[in-house]
């Protein structure tokens, strides 16, 4: 039974890390072995708080441990990584990581480099942006990274279009093959923005902003999710960008009809797999 072994925060309630990503990628078809670096009641931005704990490094490689025990780490197809904990769970990402490609050499790697954003309400621990941005990114085959987070990586400030492109050629010269950047604030003020990027060239895609009084937490997570499960179905980046960006619409387009703040990823889980609008992609 083939899988992708998904290592996020998970929340009880509403959809941020595996609770945003799990079910959109079981609804494409898939198979997957989640593994969580947290579990919170809820996702952080609650003016009430939040209850729960982040899980020791350890647990994340037990568990991977037990799936190599049973002979299945060879059917691993992908491994998805998220919001991390600890810096210490990232070097357990490595190493499963490792113990996975090692089992079987064809799975790929995407990495969701969750630094965190302050004004956000979300801070990761010490430690995690580094080993992101040192051990985590360049040996992914797959980065997901925001802005702010290719910014880190490509050690270079973004201001642009052509400074987005630029930082995405940094970003595959250090290890990844590519870049799908899940949100570029600096592209347009009129409509929401991400951009992929490969040997082939870089595409941007874009749809337009919905009305939120407060804007959804997880869309990072369910991009991830959503391009990791289109591109192991088709084998074409671009064409799995191009349904990445419409069925994330779809989703928010759903939530927003119903004024909602949580992601309606069970109310858009058809459109998760045939979305109904398409947006043309813009080969830069």
């Amino acid at each position: 039974m083939k899988g992708i072994l998904s290592i996020q925060s998970h929340v009880v309630y509403g959809h941020a890390g595996n609770s945003s990503a799990v079910f959109p990628l079981q609804r494409m078809g898939f198979e997957v072995w989640p593994i969580h670096t947290v579990q919170f009641s809820n996702h952080t931005q609650y003016k009430e708080g939040w209850t729960g704990r982040a899980f020791n490094a350890q647990d994340i490689s037990d568990l991977v441990d037990g799936i190599n025990n049973i002979g299945q780490l060879t059917n691993c197809e992908a491994i998805l990584s998220g919001y991390q904990g600890s810096a210490e769970q990232c070097l357990a990402i490595k190493a499963s990581v490792e113990k996975v490609k090692a089992a079987n050499p064809n799975a790929l790697y995407v990495c969701d480099p969750v630094m965190g954003a302050p004004d956000k309400g979300c801070i990761v621990a010490p430690g995690i942006a580094e080993h992101l941005i040192n051990t985590l990114m360049p040996m992914a085959d797959i980065i997901v990274p925001n802005q702010f987070e290719l910014s880190q990586f490509a050690d270079m400030a973004i201001e642009s279009l052509e400074d987005a492109i630029k930082a995405c050629q940094v970003a595959l010269s250090k290890g990844p093959k590519m870049v799908l950047v899940k949100h570029l604030h600096s592209v347009s003020d009129e409509k929401f923005s991400m951009m992929l990027a490969t040997a082939e060239g870089c595409w941007l895609a874009q749809r337009p902003h919905l009305p939120f009084d407060k804007q959804p937490v997880g869309v990072g997570d369910l991009i991830s999710a959503l391009f990791t499960g289109q591109f192991l179905a088709i084998g074409n980046a671009v064409e799995a960008f191009a349904h990445c960006n419409d069925a994330c619409y779809a989703v928010l387009k759903a939530t927003a009809d119903r004024g909602e703040w949580e992601l309606q990823t069970i109310a858009a889980q058809n459109e998760i797999v045939t979305p109904t609008e398409r947006f043309e992609l813009q080969a830069l």
